[in-house]
């Protein structure tokens, strides 16, 4: 019985590997490539464009004194029964966060925030205020303990959030009041700690 024949040296063995040795190497003429790079540079500018609108979308609006002054004037309960008076970290470098226990983000940043409290505790006062229930509040602290207060506001913080320029609504938000009572600061989104750490440092 005479051996199978095996096809000739060099020849590919299928009609897929041809093809592909016909591929591979193959040069890209120069139109080719132009297209390419105007198909490419369409879609990075596209890309950035969006990126550009999504940016603007969570922007915070300025935040005014009249703003400031009414956040002042708020008096809140905290987790701990006590009623804080925002009036008396007037002229106090303070850092105000809001936050919810149903916002993945305000969760995840909470101990870098507890963190940073306890790093700057002798020249800025940390406060929480949560858009949220006082049980999910408690709950939430019994696993995740934080040192500074957190006060329950519920919808009222909403409003609060929105008058210091938090114009989309989204949480966590985050601003920076100075001794004067100026706004030097405001975050959307979850903070990044050598950002606020840097702010804390220079203020």
């Amino acid at each position: 019985m005479s051996a199978p024949a095996r096809p000739p040296e060099g020849r590919a063995t299928s009609r897929g590997e041809d093809v592909a040795q016909r591929q591979e190497g193959s040069p890209v003429n120069s139109s080719s490539r132009r297209r390419l790079l105007v198909y490419g540079g369409t879609g990075v500018a596209a890309a950035l464009v969006g990126g550009g609108v999504a940016w603007w979308r969570l922007a915070p609006d300025a935040a005014s004194d009249r703003a400031v002054n009414i956040l002042y004037a708020q008096t809140l309960e905290g987790l701990d029964g006590r009623a804080y008076p925002f009036q008396q970290w007037r002229g106090q470098r303070l850092v105000v966060n809001f936050w919810a226990t149903w916002c993945p983000p305000c969760v995840d940043e909470m101990p870098e925030l507890d963190m940073l409290h306890k790093e700057f505790a002798n020249t800025a006062q940390f406060v929480g205020i949560g858009i949220d229930s006082a049980a999910n509040m408690r709950k939430f602290v019994e696993k995740v303990p934080v040192g500074y207060p957190l006060l329950i506001a519920g919808n009222v913080g909403t409003e609060l959030a929105r008058e210091l320029g938090n114009a989309s609504g989204g949480l966590p938000y985050t601003v920076v009041i100075d001794e004067k009572g100026g706004v030097i600061h405001q975050y959307s989104g979850r903070i990044k700690p050598d950002t606020l750490r840097g702010v804390l440092k220079t203020a």
